[in-house]
């Protein structure tokens, strides 16, 4: 059984839920962090000396923090086929475009859009930064879109762990009071995702409770 410390408004415990889902494997998820609280406690600065979510434990094995490297553990533990690939230069070109996805995509969509729309009082939003911020983030996008309007998924056209990386942020990126750029390939792309049980369950969550 797999155990999971983090709120589910978090998007970094969204993206592990979401590749936790999509590997069918069993879990309990405990609210920590935000409205909740929990993390300022001796018993989770065991778990994550960071005091950050999410944390994951499998069974009695050491607690794992850091999102990346709990989806690439569950990719190596329980992951297979195009998913995770066996074969080195396979597995690597779905790792490189998990990395790409998470320092220039979900990295720069965060905290300069997202937190600067929904977590900052609309009297004291910056729209300039905004703009900027968004004209920064659609430029590496459009990586992606043109990438997309010739496969399937990310990598190519099988659903792999790069696709969670990069695709949990999309249903904010989405769904937030912004202008957004014309780009069918990313727009298909998000429908498909859309479409996987697992990311409507994890990914698609409210975030009101974040507004401010």
């Amino acid at each position: 059984m797999l155990e999971v410390w983090g709120r589910k408004t978090s998007s970094n415990v969204q993206a592990v839920m979401w590749c936790i889902g999509e590997l069918g494997l069993p879990y309990r998820r405990h609210d920590i962090g935000h409205r909740f609280g929990g993390t300022d406690t001796d018993a989770f600065g065991a778990l994550n000396p960071n005091r950050t979510v999410p944390v994951l434990q499998d069974g009695t094995d050491p607690p794992l923090w850091e999102t990346g490297a709990i989806l690439r553990y569950l990719a190596n533990r329980y992951g297979s086929g195009e998913f995770w690939p066996e074969e080195p230069i396979a597995r690597t070109d779905v790792d490189r475009w998990a990395e790409w996805a998470k320092i220039n995509v979900a990295l720069a969509f965060t905290a300069p859009v997202f937190w600067r729309v929904v977590r900052t009082p609309e009297a004291e939003r910056d729209p300039k930064a905004i703009r900027d911020a968004i004209m920064r983030l659609e430029k590496t996008l459009r990586i992606a879109d043109a990438r997309l309007a010739e496969q399937a998924f990310l990598v190519g056209d099988d659903f792999t762990l790069a696709d969670i990386q990069f695709g949990h942020v999309l249903f904010r990126y989405f769904d937030v009071d912004i202008d957004r750029a014309d780009m069918p390939g990313l727009a298909g792309y998000y429908e498909r995702l859309c479409a996987r049980p697992a990311f409507r369950e994890h990914v698609m969550v409210s975030y009101e409770e974040l507004r401010l």
